[in-house]
């Protein structure tokens, strides 16, 4: 007999586990396949800097446990210049964090198959009633959420999502003991996550500090290959390449060494959703995308998005005639704009002008920031044109044409 769910979930990540963790506690029946062994899980998928907010950890309930260090600061670097501004963090043990919300979903009732690689949706009269995976066997449901990131087999099959390659951000973080988190000719580090600015150590991106306890220390950066990335960009480097020339001329590192086990890698879209759900199904975490454009934090959204998935699986599954149906599934969609990534169209604005502008205009930026009221920084972040326009200068003309160039490229 054919295996029968109300919801299958593709991927255990924090997206798809909180999603599971949400339908469970309203005693649905779920099922989560996740490709990995669950003895090594979540080893080859430990890929997030693990960076959040306190906000989440008691809007999801997650335990401090699975936290390495509280911060209460960020710290906005140039190539010649600092900001800093308060604001409490979470830097997480990503691996704890995983584990912990499987086993907190299996406690409410939520199954898991492990060693289990999707493969594709199984489709009948165009619309999805089940799962693929390793190879030909099936298990179907009621409605189907793919949680399994840029890879999204279901939903690239399903044609609900378009993930462009030139949009793909790449990152690479290592874990350091022993890093002057104090160092004379930068800004003080300690309870701090930093992130800087610099094309000469991320091309087309940005590198981060996140300190994680004592003279310890998360150390990475990311970049897409956009046409910063192609201008200032060393000829043959790869992504390693640029965290050890950051590690090798940063003196904050002269005395560091690296953790051994202790490495990160990832990928993101930065770029608006093409779709987010249909007949009898979800995109949720960072198969949409979801990851946050300006910062890149995605744990937060990626959580938020996975609660708005189980409201709207619960609202089509509780009435006594279920309707699964796209339109239905809509729900979704519309939280996910309002309440899970609102004006991200700006922000995605936001970001590429930032990335497009040279170092010099990230040390006059610095300098802005300093000078102006705190909430402005807080109100761009948001969104804000008025308050995006006050940190422009006339220069930035410039900038905007070949944003603009790009785009029509594109």
């Amino acid at each position: 007999m054919d295996e029968r769910f109300d919801v299958v979930i593709a991927g255990a990540g924090p997206a798809g586990a909180q999603c599971a963790r949400d339908l469970a506690t309203r005693e649905y029946d779920v099922l989560v396949l996740e490709t990995e062994a669950e003895a090594a899980f979540p080893k080859q998928s430990n890929k997030s800097t693990g960076g959040t907010f306190p906000s989440m950890l008691t809007a999801f309930n997650v335990p401090d446990d699975v936290v390495m260090q509280f911060t209460d600061s960020i710290v906005l670097e140039s190539p010649n210049g600092s900001y800093s501004r308060p604001q409490t963090g979470a830097v997480l043990e990503f691996a704890d964090f995983k584990r912990f919300l499987v086993r907190d979903g299996r406690e409410k009732g939520a199954q898991y198959r492990f060693d289990a690689r999707v493969s594709g949706p199984v489709v009948e009269n165009d619309e999805v009633v089940g799962v693929r995976y390793n190879g030909d066997e099936e298990v179907y449901a009621d409605v189907v959420v793919d949680a399994t990131g840029p890879a999204a087999p279901l939903a690239r099959a399903l044609d609900v999502v378009d993930l462009q390659r030139e949009k793909q951000a790449i990152g690479v973080e290592y874990e350091f003991e022993g890093v002057d988190l104090d160092h004379p000719d930068y800004a003080d580090l300690h309870d701090a996550m930093m992130l800087r600015l610099d094309h000469d150590l991320a091309p087309g991106g940005y590198s981060w500090i996140f300190h994680t306890g004592d003279d310890t220390a998360k150390v990475g950066l990311c970049y897409i290959q956009n046409e910063s990335h192609r201008e200032y960009g060393k000829d043959g480097m790869t992504i390693d390449g640029y965290l050890d020339y950051w590690i090798e001329t940063d003196p904050r590192f002269a005395d560091a060494t690296r953790l051994e086990g202790k490495q990160h890698r990832g990928s993101a879209h930065i770029q608006m959703p093409t779709g987010l759900s249909t007949d009898n199904f979800i995109a949720i975490g960072d198969t949409v995308p979801t990851i946050d454009p300006l910062w890149g934090e995605g744990i937060h959204k990626g959580m938020k998005s996975a609660r708005a998935a189980a409201i709207t699986v619960d609202s089509c599954l509780t009435p006594h005639e279920q309707d699964t149906s796209a339109e239905q599934m809509a729900v979704y969609d519309h939280l996910w704009h309002t309440e899970v990534a609102p004006k991200m169209r700006t922000r995605l604005l936001m970001t590429e002008l930032l990335y497009l502008a040279p170092n010099e205009r990230y040390d006059t930026l610095m300098r802005d920031l300093n000078r102006a009221p705190a909430e402005t920084l807080n109100e761009a972040n948001r969104g804000n044109l008025r308050s995006l326009l006050k940190l422009l200068h006339v220069k930035d003309a410039s900038i905007l044409k070949r944003l603009a160039e790009e785009r029509f490229r594109n």
